[in-house]
Order: C-alpha cells, then sequence, then structure tokens
C-alpha cells in the first residue's frame, strides 16, 4: 500500500501547495465520490463496454501475432523480408489511423476492434519476434541427438520453450490496447470509459476525467497481475533471477 498512500499525499500536497490552481486538480476524495455516484449509473457498463473491446482486440491481435511472429523469428528468410514492413507499420501510431478506419469500417464496433487489433498485433510480433530469437539452437540439437523427430522437436522442445513469450506477448498487448483505448473510442463511442474521458473534457469535468484515468489504470493492473500469476503456474518449470 505504500506507493499508493504516497501518491494520495503528493496529490494532496499539490493541492495544497498553491503551485496548481486546485479547480485544475480536484481532491481524492472529491474524485472517489463521483466514482461512487457514476458506480450508481454508467460506469458499469462502461468499464464492461471497454474491457470487452481490449479483451477482443487483444485476443485477436495476439491469435494472430504468435504463428507471425514465430514464423519471422524463426526463418531467417521471413525475417529478412519481412522485418522492414513490421517496423514501419510498428511505428505508426494507432489514432492517426482513425481517419482510414472509419473511411473502410465505419463508426461501429467493428472500427473500434480494429484499432485495438492493429495495436495488438505489432505489440505481440515484436515480443514474439525477439523471444523466438533469444532460444538456443542447443535444445533442438539435444533433441536430434536423442533421436527425436521433427514433430516431437516442434511439440516437446519449440512450444514450451515459446510458452513464455507469447504470455509476455499477451501482457505488452493488453498493455498497449488500455493506452489506444480511448483513441479507439473516439470513434463515436456512446460507451466506454475512453468515451466517458472524451465527454467529461467537453464540459471540463475533471473529477470524471480522474476517474475514467484510475479505472482504466487499475483495470489495466488487475489484468497484469492475473497474468503475472497465470505466468507463474504455467511456466513454473522456467529458471527465473526473482
Amino acid at each position: 500500500m505504500a506507493p499508493w498512500l504516497a501518491i494520495l499525499l503528493l496529490w494532496y500536497a499539490v493541492r495544497a501547495s498553491g503551485l496548481v490552481n486546485p479547480a485544475l486538480v480536484p481532491a481524492p476524495h472529491a474524485v472517489l465520490a463521483k466514482f461512487a455516484e457514476l458506480a450508481q449509473g454508467r460506469l458499469a457498463m462502461d468499464v464492461w463496454m471497454s474491457t470487452q473491446r481490449v479483451f477482443v482486440g487483444v485476443f485477436l491481435g495476439v491469435l494472430l501475432a504468435v504463428p507471425v511472429g514465430f514464423a519471422i523469428g524463426w526463418y531467417r528468410g521471413v525475417r529478412s523480408f519481412v522485418d522492414p514492413l513490421i517496423n514501419f507499420f510498428r511505428a505508426l501510431p494507432p489514432i492517426a489511423l482513425i481517419p482510414l478506419v472509419i473511411v473502410y469500417f465505419g463508426i461501429g464496433e467493428v472500427a473500434k476492434m480494429v484499432i485495438l487489433f492493429y495495436a495488438s498485433f505489432f505489440a505481440g510480433v515484436i515480443v514474439m519476434v525477439e523471444g523466438i530469437g533469444q532460444i538456443s539452437p542447443i535444445y533442438v540439437r539435444v533433441a536430434r541427438t536423442l533421436g527425436a523427430s521433427d514433430a516431437e522437436i516442434f511439440t516437446k522442445v519449440i512450444v514450451p520453450l515459446t510458452v513464455p513469450h507469447i504470455l509476455t506477448a499477451v501482457r505488452v498487448a493488453l498493455g498497449v490496447a488500455w493506452a489506444t483505448l480511448v483513441a479507439s473510442e473516439l470513434i463515436a463511442a456512446q460507451q466506454g470509459l475512453g468515451a466517458l474521458i472524451q465527454n467529461a473534457s467537453s464540459f471540463f469535468q475533471l473529477d470524471i476525467i480522474y476517474v475514467g484515468i484510475v479505472c482504466i489504470g487499475f483495470i489495466a493492473l488487475a489484468m497484469d497481475l492475473a497474468l503475472r500469476a497465470a505466468t507463474r503456474r504455467l511456466v513454473a518449470w522456467q529458471d527465473r533471477i526473482a
């Protein structure tokens, strides 16, 4: 709890210092009161819609990123051919693609999923490529020496070694997707935490903006903690420093 208490103390200190206009920094207790008020109304649906969009976008993005990243990382010829394209599109911010997404996919849920899919896919591909590149070929050589077939090498050596990288790709993709959420919900969203923040900004409702930001942070933190717990169980065989 120490870091959270430190943030609260710093928050109150900044508000009381006079360095910033108190009207521009709502107090933590005011934000908590606004959270309780919104929780009686639209907040639950906003949280559900945003979480659903992020989950679907990350699921589809990582589902495609894993085989693509594996192929790029494992086959040198594929990597040489595709690497410039991957780095080109990875550098494009999703928010810059919103006008094109609206033209091609409209303003419905599909458009929002496309933005989140785009962000998750390229984040997942980069992690997979780097992870596959770090797999030592000694494991494959030892398996061949022991008489393992290509199918056995893939299922009993390669797949277990890639599981940690797949889980890391999911974690990174989740973080990128939540960071991209507000941009995706710029596309005519009526519900969602990003829409909540955008609507509040139009009316200078800073306490509601803080509520939306805090909700996004805590939901992303909860998902990350769940993934870390799953990682510890699924890759308990892996040697770790800490």
